[in-house]
């Protein structure tokens, strides 16, 4: 039988069948040992192959090839990947400018991974309600850099419903995985998106103005036909992984843009002469913060650590 996995349960996984049926399944024992490096072999929007058994449980054989996936490092350190989601159409980052803040340096670690892997990414900035006019001049600041570079951003309240509209046509007829920090709204924008899915809401922690986890697992939600969004837990920080020194430039686009004139065709971007995007950097013309990002995931390459 095939099937669409829609949740993972840490080792347990809901599979839904062509005809709507939903089957429990666990991995088959030698998949195992397939020579799979991720910390979690099968990943929500995976397609698989299973069979049942004559107790009803499903066991997992097989997994069709992904057209992309999101993946990024465990906090424990681990050098194993961790797949977030699979075959997605978009990926849709959520931010804050407070309550609690995203900094930027997540935010360029998640559209380098989803560079990395060929997804689509758009940034949607939540809870503008909360904001000061300080706060909202950042918030343009933000957008009008983003925007720059390449990557839709949208504005919008999860509480009154602004820019809600917006988001529910931007989800219509794909298949789009919501990410972000910890606290910044999914779940609460999810209800406000498709009020039939009561997701959980979590408090903000007013002591370290950190959100706290209210989503254990990566699940699936069918909001119509042909629309599917994938809820994640939330992620206080962002390790990327597998990237090779020479290639990040290729996942900062304005990076890779210029680049093409740099002296040498073997550049880093770190203290080579002749260096364009050093250069574009002094002038303004690419932003301090994503180049700090940039030399950030050099370091990672260089140490393996996790930020």
């Amino acid at each position: 039988m095939q099937g669409l996995v829609i949740r993972n349960t840490g080792s347990f996984y809901q599979v839904k069948t062509s005809d709507g049926e939903i089957v429990n399944c666990r991995i088959k024992g030698k998949f195992r040992i397939q020579g799979i490096k991720s910390t979690n072999p099968v990943a929500v929007g995976d397609y698989v192959t299973f069979s049942v058994t004559p107790e009803g449980e499903g066991l997992i054989s097989e997994i069709a090839e992904r057209k992309n996936y999101v993946v990024r490092r465990p906090a424990n350190l681990s050098k194993q990947r961790h797949i977030i989601a699979a075959n997605v159409d978009q990926a849709l980052l959520i931010v804050t400018v407070n309550y609690p803040e995203t900094s930027t340096t997540f935010i360029d670690r998640f559209l380098a991974t989803c560079e990395a892997y060929r997804v689509p990414a758009k940034i949607i900035i939540n809870k503008k309600d909360l904001y000061s006019e300080e706060e909202l001049e950042y918030m343009r600041n933000l957008m009008f850099l983003y925007e720059q570079i390449g990557y839709q951003c949208f504005a919008v309240s999860a509480l009154t419903g602004e820019g809600v509209e917006d988001i529910r046509s931007l989800l219509s007829g794909s298949v789009s995985l919501l990410s972000g920090n910890s606290g910044v709204g999914k779940s609460s924008l999810i209800n406000a998106v498709c009020p039939d899915f009561k997701a959980k809401t979590g408090e903000i922690s007013e002591i370290h103005n950190k959100g706290m986890h209210t989503t254990t697992f990566s699940e699936m939600f069918e909001l119509d036909e042909g629309t599917y969004l994938i809820d994640t837990p939330g992620i206080k920080g962002f390790g990327t992984i597998d990237f090779e020194k020479e290639e990040v430039g290729h996942f900062f686009p304005e990076i890779f843009r210029v680049s093409k004139d740099c002296r040498f065709g073997n550049c880093t971007h770190v203290h080579e002469p002749g260096c364009a995007v050093i250069k574009a950097v002094e002038e303004s013309y690419i932003s301090q913060s994503r180049y700090n990002s940039y030399l950030s995931v050099m370091e990672d390459c260089d140490a393996g650590k996790y930020r």
